[in-house]
């Protein structure tokens, strides 16, 4: 009986996979990992004095998450406007963003139809809130006394977003992987949601630098009433 049991349990874990972590990251992830990573060194090399040439770097980090939160921002526009476009005029699934072609599926199966593109759309939607944290973090950056509490909040608040990126991103995967089940060629959808893993990384990293700012401004508060 208890073999069973197990036997059970271990081909309904089978049944569950994930999506494989990815070497080569998309442009969202790496871009917004070299902006962290350089914010941090930038903190560590010059806690007191600004450099004209460091300051050089952070507005130019500063520019460019302007322009990726701005292409994201096009991008979910044009997925929400086309998506709603197709479902009165079915000839727009053929080529609904970038190549995209679910015209069959809308055809045959109109309802695996919008779920898969609410997928599409919600983790747009995210990403382009993402890099609107982000850039109100360069927004409120203040070199004098960086541990600042509402940079650790927004940290924080970032690190939770990309959680709900990982965690759509799964449950998307799977959506799509049980409609290729079925015989259903939407394979090529997958790309807008296969960096889950790297996402959910991502996110434990961020939380813990939230922690870390956290805990600075309690030092540098300590230091401030010693002063």
């Amino acid at each position: 009986m208890g073999k069973a049991y197990l036997k059970r349990q271990n081909k309904t874990t089978a049944n569950i996979s994930f999506p494989k972590v990815h070497l080569k990251n998309t442009f969202i992830i790496n871009n917004f990992l070299l902006i962290i990573n350089i914010y941090l060194l930038y903190l560590h090399h010059n806690f007191k004095l600004m450099s004209k040439k460091n300051d050089a770097i952070l507005k130019v980090l500063h520019v460019a998450s302007w322009i990726a939160f701005i292409g994201l921002c096009i991008e979910a526009g044009a997925l929400i406007i086309n998506f709603l476009f197709s479902l009165f005029k079915p000839i727009a699934s053929q080529d609904i963003h970038n190549g995209l072609d679910l015209s069959e599926m809308y055809a045959n199966q109109f309802p695996q139809f919008v779920g898969l593109m609410g997928f599409v759309v919600a983790l747009a939607v995210l990403k382009a809130y993402l890099f609107y944290l982000v850039v109100k973090i360069f927004q409120k950056l203040n070199l004098v006394k960086p541990f600042d509490i509402e940079i650790a909040k927004l940290i924080e608040k970032i690190s939770y977003e990309v959680v709900s990126i990982a965690i759509v991103s799964v449950i998307a995967h799977q959506y799509t992987k049980q409609l290729i089940h079925r015989g259903y060629e939407v394979s090529h959808v997958e790309k807008y949601w296969n960096d889950a893993a790297a996402f959910l990384m991502m996110a434990a990293i961020l939380f813990v630098i939230s922690q870390v700012f956290k805990k600075g401004i309690e030092l540098q508060n300590e230091n401030d009433l010693t002063v």
